[in-house]
């Protein structure tokens, strides 16, 4: 990250501070908003936003790596996300998670090389009545099959 990029995120963090406020309380939305402005946290803003609400950085890291909607590392336009609980496994999970692969030739836990797909599990999605469920971005698909499947992401490529 360039000196320049750095300033422009510590500004641009510590105007979420005024905003939210600068206790424990404003970290997530100030995560959130991170989040959906650039894709990802970096360790640099985690970093800044521990040191403007004067919280430790570990517990920055401890809230993006629990929560699945943060990431630390750069993601694709659209976010691929399977679930995995038992009743998705049991509706065939396993055969839509291959034909994603195969599709974007990518693996889970990868991002295109384009950066138009990431690929992820997701723990559950309160759709297990209606699995084999998928969410990309903020579109779910259920009762999935593999062409279905297939069809669904040829459409956002």
């Amino acid at each position: 990250m360039l000196v320049s990029e750095k300033h422009g995120l510590t500004l641009e963090i510590e105007k979420l501070a005024e905003k939210y406020g600068r206790t424990r309380e404003a970290l997530l939305p100030i995560l959130q908003e991170i989040q959906m402005k650039h894709g990802y946290i970096s360790e640099f803003a985690q970093q800044e936003i521990a040191n403007f609400l004067d919280i430790h950085p570990v517990e920055v890291y401890g809230v993006v790596t629990f929560y699945a909607f943060l990431s630390r590392k750069p993601q694709g336009r659209y976010i691929v996300k399977l679930c995995q609980t038992i009743a998705c496994d049991l509706a065939g999970k396993e055969a839509i998670a291959r034909a994603i692969e195969r599709e974007l030739n990518i693996k889970f836990g990868e991002t295109t090389p384009d950066m138009k797909f990431t690929l992820e599990y997701i723990n559950c999605m309160g759709m297990c009545d209606q699995g084999p469920a998928l969410l990309i971005n903020d579109d779910v698909y259920t009762h999935l099959t593999p062409h279905k499947t297939i069809e669904i992401i040829k459409s956002y490529k």
